[in-house]
């Protein structure tokens, strides 16, 4: 196939992880009981939430914001990925490509941008307990939500636009389970050195500055326990935050794997730990919240037997 413009390109073919019938068959089964899993985690953690009083928190809120984000997250290529591995036809429209993409910096984007206010809440809570209430007001939360969801739009487009401008050639391939940025970028026959700069600026300002602000928090924090007297003190002061700990380091460690390296060296392998940060830290989210938190299993548990709190 000749040069074409962005205009006269169709659809790509998501190819996935592997070409077999057979291990596809496999692929489909075990991202399907993930999907559901994901989709059933969440969900009930958002249920839980806005059903029961006793964790109309702060904490809480942004948690059922960041599982709301996950349920979204997956919906918007697990299903897709289904579909292919069942049909077996792997073409997605040029334009359905685009929306796909722009779903998915989006929401990575808030992703990281909850677990930054979720390490200030943190903050707030085990450094100045006393003004805890007083602090994370409903109006500060607000406030710090909207930021997040506004930003998290205008990075989406912000790339979406620009991925829209290049022009892509014969080759349309794509080695993965979703049109992913860096698999575009390199699919594109024109000069994409625009697109990697914003993406570079813009990552700084909406991934490097909120992990800072995360780890400045939980020096904070680490500092604020150890002057604790009591060990069963210091237990109970970390346990509050331990989850959202091991959540951020999840996060970071499988998307770091993708993103910190050069364009040019990304390849297929780097497909296999997209799927941890795409579809399996969302699976992984609502288990790390609720079994390490007591509040929340029993919500879960009275809910589970048709018992709330109005």
């Amino acid at each position: 196939m000749g040069f074409q413009n962005q205009t006269s390109v169709a659809e790509f073919l998501l190819l996935g992880l592997t070409q077999d019938p057979e291990l596809e068959r496999y692929l489909f089964g075990l991202f399907l009981v993930i999907y559901l899993i994901t989709l059933a985690g969440n969900l009930l953690i958002v249920l839980a939430i806005v059903s029961d009083v006793r964790l109309h928190t702060p904490m809480y809120f942004f948690l059922a914001n960041l599982s709301f984000t996950d349920v979204c997250f997956v919906s918007n290529t697990v299903p897709k990925m289904l579909v292919n591995l069942f049909t077996q036809k792997k073409a997605i429209p040029y334009t359905g490509c685009l929306i796909q993409l722009y779903f998915l910096v989006s929401l990575v984007a808030l992703d990281n941008l909850l677990l930054a206010v979720m390490a200030y809440d943190r903050f707030v809570a085990i450094c100045r307990p006393l003004h805890y209430t007083t602090i994370m007001s409903p109006r500060l939360c607000i406030l710090l939500l909207v930021p997040c969801w506004v930003l998290s739009i205008l990075y989406g487009l912000t790339h979406t636009i620009l991925m829209a401008t290049l022009t892509f050639c014969g080759h349309r391939e794509i080695s993965h389970i979703f049109c992913e940025m860096y698999v575009l970028l390199q699919l594109a026959c024109s000069d994409t050195r625009v697109n990697q700069a914003v993406l570079i600026v813009t990552g700084c300002l909406l991934f490097i500055i909120p992990l800072s602000l995360m780890i400045y928090s939980y020096v904070r924090i680490v500092k604020a326990i150890l002057k604790i007297p009591s060990a069963a003190g210091k237990y109970k002061a970390f346990s509050t935050c331990a989850s959202h700990l091991t959540v951020v380091s999840l996060f970071y460690g499988t998307l770091s794997m993708v993103y910190l390296q050069p364009l040019k060296t990304y390849s297929v392998k780097d497909s296999v730990a997209t799927v941890m940060y795409a579809v399996v830290t969302p699976m992984l989210n609502p288990f790390i919240y609720s079994l390490r938190n007591q509040d929340m299993k029993g919500v879960l548990r009275n809910l589970l037997r048709g018992k709330t709190v109005p």
